[in-house]
């Protein structure tokens, strides 16, 4: 991990989010004096569930997968968190202790801020405050369907929705350079690696999909979708 303290001021920042674009001068100011830059490279572990929370994470480039722990020790995969979306937004305004884990998919760039700077700001900034809880909200709906839809689609219908979650929700793409393991696909399925394989093996033979590489391309995302609403 690299590290970097002064760095350009975050008023000339092009990976600014929506939210920090509306502070002033001063509030930009505070943010600049508070927090550091920091390199991370792929599959390091950023926050550990159970840790206290002292800093809310900006994700300026790269993919971060956010998970827990269950009570068999086995990673339950909640959401892929992509550039310009702040980490640890959930636990913040609680207990102050993470709930959940952070792992770098991707070398990615990140922003620390200090949590009780990042608190201020959302008391005295109120369109600050609006764009922040905006996000959150939009993520949080986000899982809520997609966890509902888990529990109530066959094999089919849920390789179809995840497919279309990491192209209309990850990647604004229908070309996909998934950067998860086949097992952690499974996971976030809910079904076994076997079963995972299959289905995709069986959504290119029928043209649905193809494969480059690393990536998926979806071919026809008409039946993708038609397959993830009657699957």
């Amino acid at each position: 991990m690299e590290t970097n303290q002064a760095g350009n001021h975050c008023n000339g920042c092009i990976d600014k989010s929506c939210a920090a674009a509306l502070l002033d001068d001063r509030e930009t100011d505070l943010i600049f004096n508070n927090r550091y830059i920091s390199k991370i490279r792929r599959r390091s572990n950023i926050i550990s569930e159970g840790s206290p929370v002292s800093h809310i994470l900006y994700l300026r480039t790269g993919l971060v997968k956010e998970y827990r722990i269950r009570p068999d020790n086995q990673e339950q995969i909640l959401q892929i968190i992509k550039p310009h979306s702040y980490l640890g937004m959930t636990s913040l305004f609680g207990d102050r202790i993470n709930h959940f884990s952070y792992e770098a998919l991707t070398d990615l760039s990140l922003c620390y801020i200090d949590s009780d700077i990042f608190i201020e700001l959302v008391r005295k900034n109120g369109n600050f405050a609006f764009e922040i809880l905006t996000a959150v909200e939009r993520d949080s709906l986000n899982n809520y369907h997609r966890f509902i839809n888990l529990n109530h689609k066959k094999i089919y219908g849920r390789v179809a929705d995840i497919l279309i979650y990491f192209s209309k929700i990850i990647f604004s793409s229908e070309v996909l350079p998934i950067p998860l393991t086949r097992s952690e696909l499974a996971e976030m399925c809910g079904t076994s690696r076997e079963s995972i394989g299959r289905v995709i093996t069986i959504f290119k033979e029928d043209g649905i999909i193809s494969t480059s590489g690393k990536n998926i391309i979806i071919n026809d995302i008409k039946k993708l979708e038609n397959i993830s609403k009657f699957g």
